[in-house]
């Protein structure tokens, strides 16, 4: 079967970087990369290729073909962007971007020329509706790239690392329902609009947003632990759930990968994978899941191996 990975961070220099800014203490101004990942007790990217390169290694490792890099803060495009040219049979490029930015429309229109390929948003942490006009312009932009997709987190929004580090989140769940992506999916309907962590505790939300809209699809990333809001639900329930709604073709599996010395985050393919078995489904639509609807909304270039 081959297997792709639709949600890794890609933690460069520059996203560590903009952790240590953001500590009320100061802690970190001192060689700020090194002292964060000192602190996390993870392994710094080091410079140049090497974090990349460790990527590659790790998908070797567990035999997977692809994955999508996410730039994990704004303005962190050209380090996804170094990353997918180095290895482009490997990585599609996702950023994230702040719509009330300055300058953000130009910057998703640079970086989609760029090569990256979806744009990301997070309207809890960054605390925008996404009926604003300004997150309108984004998605605007982004519908009118050819082959890009749109990525947009809904539910529980925690940030493991902030939290370990003692960082203010000053996210707000008011932004995060699933619901609000409705008029955009079809005022898009040729724009895939990707819904992380199966909605993140809005699963129902999803759900309905997937069944009223053809252009949106669940990727499956992280432990979901949000299924501890719903009582007696199992990873096996969202599986059934999700595929009676959405089908097979707009599942994305997704690890939710982030840091070394993990790397790839296995356990959660082994448990993703057993609740399909368990389910029966059938190996053509696991294949689908685990693969081909990666590969089918992000085509490689002709040329590249995979």
């Amino acid at each position: 079967m081959r297997l792709n990975d639709a949600h890794c961070h890609f933690f460069s220099r520059r996203f560590f970087e903009t952790l240590a800014r953001d500590d009320p203490r100061g802690r970190f101004t001192e060689a700020p990369v090194e002292t964060v990942c000192k602190t996390l007790e993870w392994d710094p990217p080091g410079a140049g290729n090497e974090l990349v390169t460790r990527w590659v290694a790790a998908l070797d490792h567990h035999r997977v073909s692809r994955a999508a890099l996410i730039a994990s803060v704004p303005g962190d495009e050209s380090s996804v962007a170094d990353a997918v040219r180095h290895a482009p049979d490997r990585f599609v490029g996702f950023f994230m971007v702040n719509p009330l930015a300055e300058g953000a429309v130009d910057r998703v229109g640079q970086a989609l020329a760029g090569g990256l390929r979806t744009v990301c948003l997070f309207p809890a942490m960054h605390r925008y509706a996404l009926s604003d006009a300004r997150a309108a312009a984004v998605i605007a932009a982004a519908a009118a790239a050819d082959g890009a997709a749109l990525f947009v987190h809904c539910g529980v929004l925690t940030v493991g690392i902030r939290k370990k580090l003692g960082l203010p989140s000053r996210f707000d769940m008011r932004f995060g329902n699933p619901v609000d992506l409705h008029g955009i999916a079809l005022d898009h309907p040729s724009l895939p609009i990707i819904v992380p962590h199966l909605g993140a505790g809005f699963f129902r939300e999803a759900l309905m947003l997937a069944d009223l809209c053809p252009n949106v699809v669940l990727d499956t990333s992280s432990s979901n632990h949000w299924m501890a809001y719903e009582p007696a639900l199992t990873l096996v329930d969202v599986f059934r759930q999700a595929l009676l709604v959405a089908g097979p073709s707009r599942l994305l599996f997704g690890t939710d990968s982030s840091f070394f010395p993990r790397g790839w985050n296995r356990p959660v393919f082994d448990a993703q994978f057993q609740a399909v078995r368990q389910l029966g489904v059938p190996d053509p639509d696991i294949a689908q899941i685990f693969g081909g609807n990666f590969d089918r909304l992000f085509p490689q270039e002709p040329g590249a191996r995979g």
